[in-house]
Formats: C-alpha cells, structure tokens, sequence
C-alpha cells in the first residue's frame, strides 16, 4: 500500500505540474513580447504592432486565469501530498513560496491596469509603462518558485539536529547554489517558447489565407525573438550542464548514460542500454561531455559508477535530456531558415513547407519544456531534498490520494477545455483586419492587404 500512495503521489503531482507549467510559461514569457510589440508599434507609429499587443494581451489574460487555478492546485497539493516534505523544509523554503504569491498579485494589479488603460494617455509610452511591471511580476513569480525547486536539488542554509532543521537562514536557502543557473534557464526557456508559440500561430493563420501586413510582421517579430532567445536559452543551458557536473554529476552522468569515470569523455545523443549498460545505436560525439562540463575536452567527468546504485536517477531521463536539446537547436535553425528565404528575392519565405514548420515548432517549444522539467526533477531522484529525504519518506500515506488523482483529472480535462473554447472565441469572432480597421480606422485598407 505504501508504494501504491507513493506512486499515486507521484502521479498527481506529475499531472498538476506538467499541465500547470504550460500556463506559467505563458505567465512568465508573454508579458514581455506584449511589450515589446507596443513599443515597437509606438516607436515607429505602427498600428499592427500596436493592435498585436493589444490582441496578444487579451488572450493572455485567458491564460493567467486557468493559472490562477491551477497554481492554487499546485499549492494545496503540498500539503496534502507530500507532508512529511513540509513539515521538513517548511520552515526553510517558505519565504519563496509566500514571495510568489505576492509576486503574482502585483502582476495582476498592473495586468489590469494595462488593460483598461488602452487609448487613455495622449503620451503612449505612459500605458507602454505598465507593462513592466507585469513583466517583473510573471518574472519574479518564476524566480521565486524556481527558488524551492533549486532548494531541493541544493539545498542550503540550515543546519540538521537529530533530524530536524534548525539554524534556518532564509536567504542562503532561495540563494543556494543551484538558483542562479536554474533561473536563468527557466525565464530563457520560457520567453524562448512564448516567441514560437506566437509564431506558430500566426503561421498559420498565414496558411489559411491571412496574408495581411498584420500576420507578416507578427511573423517576423515573433520569429526574430524566437532566434535571439533561443541562443540565449542555449547559454543557460551550457552553464546548466558546468552546473550539474560541479554539484550533481550523478544526473548528468545518467543524461549521458556516462557510467566510468574518465578524462575526455564522449556526448552520446540517443541509442539504447543493453544489460550490461553499454550503449547501442547511439550517435557519439568524441570529448564532447567533457567540453560540455567543464570547458575542457581532456577533463574528467565523474561516471555513474562513483555513486551508490541506490542513489542513481532513471537512466530514461537521457531521452528526456536529448529531446529537449533537439527541440532547442530545431527551434532558432527554423527562424534562421525563415530569414535566409526572407533575403533571397526569387524565393518565398511564405511557402507552405516553411510555414508549416513554423507551425510545428510551437507545440514542439512548449513539449521541451516539459522534457526539460521531466528531467529536472526525474535527475533528482530517489531525492525529494538532495542528500537528506527520499520522495518515498516524503509523500503521504492516505489511501484518498487515487481519488484525488481522479478529481484533478477531471478538473484539468475542464479546465483546458474551456481555455481551447473561450481562445476560439475571443479571436475567431474578432478578426484582426476587422479590428485594426475599427480600433485604428486611419489605416487603409490597402495598407493591410
């Protein structure tokens, strides 16, 4: 029975973060491409940047509502599920916890006030303004919980008597050595996806005829900050890797399925484990793990075999790792096709091949951020706190917790649901020529075909 409330712990948790984790994404990237699309169209006295950020925000709004509801689910989960982690590490990592929510407050005063400020200052810049405040708001709420998440891989500022915490320091513990590298890939990441998502969508309304200047430009924003985003993303992830090898070299050691310890050792890319965990079909690039951890190609990167068995994180995270690298190199490699179509004349960067991988790189942004988190937390275990609680002494033992798993689906079943349907109606009954000639009726027509 303790096993099954175990899983079934593990299982409500994985469903509630993997489908909250789509909405704080959104939260924590969309702000800042609102922004810069009205700061654009201000600047250059642009009305279809203007009337992008305009739509943009509307939708946004949509999303920040389903995460209000499921964020709060991530929360009363802590308690219910994983007690024994709470009444633990508690009192160490709470202060985040808190300073999230305060975050997110702050983000949905002035998220109002940008809303229903629209047309109101003869200065535009003024209603530009409050804008960034949602941007710190979306951003901090992603710092501070990637704050407990860090936390638990390394933990810190406490001291342990006879199995409990004391000597709490709450700053050391949000700052512990793992926050700075986790951060940095988290708001990269998440303003990386938001830009390709964007730009799928307006993709393809591109392929359903919607050739206007309005979709063109969109499109080349979109994809331009899905380019420069995506290098900064691959920069995180490189500090990531020099990170984990430092300080967790068991989770990169079972990303590259790296089992001996060795100078100059080999990135291995796919493949499969036999039983005698040696690698088949892999593509092996010689020294590269080597370079990747540490900057050298000769260095030596710690193998699986230096750590108990016990102790080892499952060895399919290294599929986890592999997709969401994929997926990171696939993503700015479309945007830089997109522009070398776009520079030579007698070729169409609108065709049908390109938008259609446009269009495929959207939901593809949004499933390597859940590789990634996948292998986030999977490369921890079997720890829930990093050398001092397993997942299986952290969990609950109430044999409630299948229910509850089922109550959660249903609610997220509804829950998406209702954002697919009311995103498809908020814009499907608004077109954006239609609203660009009533929101700024000085545009021609002509300007927009």
């Amino acid at each position: 029975m303790e096993f099954d409330t175990v899983l079934m712990s593990r299982l409500l948790t994985a469903m509630t973060l993997g489908f909250h984790i789509i909405f704080a994404t959104l939260g924590v990237g969309i702000p800042l491409l609102i922004s810069i699309a009205e700061f654009i169209g201000i600047k250059k006295n642009d009305p279809h940047y203007r009337l992008l950020a305009r739509r943009w925000a509307r939708g946004f709004v949509i999303s920040v509502a389903i995460g209000v509801v499921t964020g709060t689910a991530i929360g009363l989960q802590l308690s219910l599920v994983w007690p024994n982690f709470m009444e633990v590490a508690g009192n160490v990592i709470s202060l985040p916890l808190f300073m999230e929510v305060f975050a997110f407050f702050f983000e949905a005063i002035f998220l109002g006030i940008y809303l229903y400020t629209w047309d109101r200052f003869k200065n535009q810049y003024i209603h530009w303004l409050f804008s960034l405040p949602i941007i710190i708001g979306g951003g901090f709420s992603a710092i501070f919980i990637t704050m407990v998440n860090a936390f638990m891989n390394t933990p810190d500022g406490f001291t342990v008597e006879d199995g409990v915490f004391t000597a709490v320091n709450p700053l050391a513990a949000m700052l512990n050595p793992a926050t700075p590298t986790k951060v940095f890939h988290v708001l990269s990441s998440a303003y990386l996806t938001c830009a390709a998502i964007l730009a799928a969508i307006t993709a393809f309304m591109i392929l359903k005829k919607k050739t206007s200047d309005y979709y063109k430009k969109a499109l080349k924003l979109t994809l331009t900050l899905t380019f420069i985003f995506a290098v900064i993303t691959a920069i995180a992830g490189d500090s990531s890797a020099k990170f984990l090898a430092e300080h967790q070299p068991e989770k990169l050691a079972a990303a590259e399925w790296h089992f001996e310890t060795e100078e100059g050792a080999d990135l291995i890319l796919f493949g499969w484990l036999n039983d005698a965990h040696e690698a088949i079909g892999e593509i092996r690039i010689p020294k590269f793990l080597s370079f990747l951890a540490y900057g050298d190609f000769n260095a030596e990167v710690t193998g699986l075999e230096d750590v108990p068995q016990n102790q080892w994180p499952p060895l399919w995270v290294h599929y986890m790792f592999d997709l969401m690298v994929t997926i990171g190199f696939f993503l700015p490699a479309v945007a830089l096709l997109y522009f070398i179509l776009s520079k030579v004349k007698r070729w169409n960067e609108h065709n049908k091949g390109m938008l259609s991988l446009i269009v495929l790189s959207g939901p593809l942004a949004m499933l390597g951020i859940e590789f990634g988190w996948i292998y986030a937390e999977e490369g921890r275990q079997p720890w829930i706190i990093r050398g001092y609680m397993t997942v299986e002494e952290a969990a609950t033992s109430s044999p409630q917790i299948s229910l509850m798993f089922f109550l959660f689906l249903a609610l997220y079943i509804v829950l998406g649901t209702l954002f697919v349907l009311t995103l498809r109606k908020v814009f499907k009954d608004n077109p954006a020529e239609e609203e660009l000639e009533k929101q700024y009726p000085s545009v021609k027509k002509g300007d927009d075909a």
